[in-house]
């Protein structure tokens, strides 16, 4: 019933952009890549280009490859959004160092999240669980076993090298490799409803980490050697590393921040906190929504974050939202 209270409170709240606004704005292209958090992303951005600033946008479905090898070819889409540049290649590289593309911001604060995690609910009962030498410690308190990421997945290289590292197994942690997300996620899930140990690897934003509070332990220092030889499976002698924080950005092309500056301002404003998108996933799978009212929901809760992003003459034209 909430998403269609909060579909039904926009429809109200929102009145058709002006024939001056449109012709001023004009028409802007934008990527929804094939992952929720990037549909939501650009679902709530092309939502405030066509009612703030009179836009009239067109989604254009994509994945990174697909995308970075059409900035490259076609110069378009116009807005590039929810990009992980730690997975992007020399293609990605260049088109940067041509000064074809501007990076306007971290779409996602402080980026995307890797770790070892525990239930909050484990740590604050054993303090000692923060870190991994109290986990290795005590394995008995994490149930004694390790999730580990899914066959196939780069993420499993690197987890695999820190078991080595931390020399996970001797401590008596027997490690579950997964076969699939929907195993290593319902194993979560399970657990946790359940309040029993859950000890393995998630990332964010994911819905898992919005529905479960879950606790990153501490793996020491980010060492970005170690990290970067950690991501080789055949790395001889993998030494410890925390996971840093994979940078997410939105990006347009040199051309359209040239032509369009108000709307690169305001795409270069639109950042969500991780832990914050992790909550509208959850939110939308607990309530089986469209990627355009999970929208909705951020836009009806979170007010005094977008009012901001936006100039006063959009800010004006969305006050009815704002009240």
């Amino acid at each position: 019933m909430k998403r269609y209270v909060y579909s039904a409170i926009l429809a109200a709240a929102i009145a058709p952009a002006s024939a001056s606004a449109a012709e001023q704005c004009g028409e802007v292209s934008i990527t929804e890549m094939n992952w929720a958090s990037s549909a939501i992303v650009t679902a709530v951005s092309s939502f405030l280009m066509e009612q703030g600033y009179g836009c009239d946008v067109t989604v254009v479905p994509s994945d990174t490859t697909p995308a970075v090898t059409s900035l490259a070819e076609n110069g378009e889409p116009d807005i590039v959004t929810e990009l992980w540049t730690n997975s992007v290649g020399d293609v990605y590289k260049k088109l940067k160092a041509d000064g074809a593309i501007v990076e306007l911001t971290s779409v996602l604060d402080p980026g995307g999240v890797e770790g070892w995690w525990l239930p909050t609910y484990l740590v604050e009962e054993h303090p000692e669980l923060k870190t991994i030498e109290g986990v290795l410690a005590n394995p008995e308190l994490v149930g004694g076993m390790f999730n580990n990421c899914p066959d196939g997945w780069g993420c499993r290289v690197a987890s695999d090298n820190l078991i080595r590292a931390f020399d996970v197994e001797s401590h008596g942690i027997e490690i579950f490799n997964h076969g699939s997300g929907e195993t290593l996620a319902t194993s979560m899930a399970s657990a946790y409803e359940s309040k029993e140990p859950w000890f393995g690897y998630y990332w964010g934003p994911t819905t898992p980490l919005g529905k479960y509070d879950m606790t990153s332990i501490d793996l020491g220092e980010y060492d970005k050697e170690a990290h970067l030889a950690n991501q080789n499976a055949n790395t001889p002698d993998p030494k410890p590393s925390a996971f840093p924080s994979a940078p997410v950005l939105t990006v347009v092309t040199k051309e359209f921040q040239q032509e369009q500056p108000e709307i690169a301002k305001l795409m270069s404003n639109v950042t969500f906190k991780t832990d914050t998108m992790s909550q509208i996933l959850a939110w939308q799978d607990e309530n089986n929504a469209t990627n355009e009212e999970a929208a909705v929901y951020f836009l009806a809760n979170n007010k005094d974050v977008w009012a901001d992003w936006l100039s006063d003459e959009a800010r004006e034209k969305l006050s009815n939202l704002l009240k």
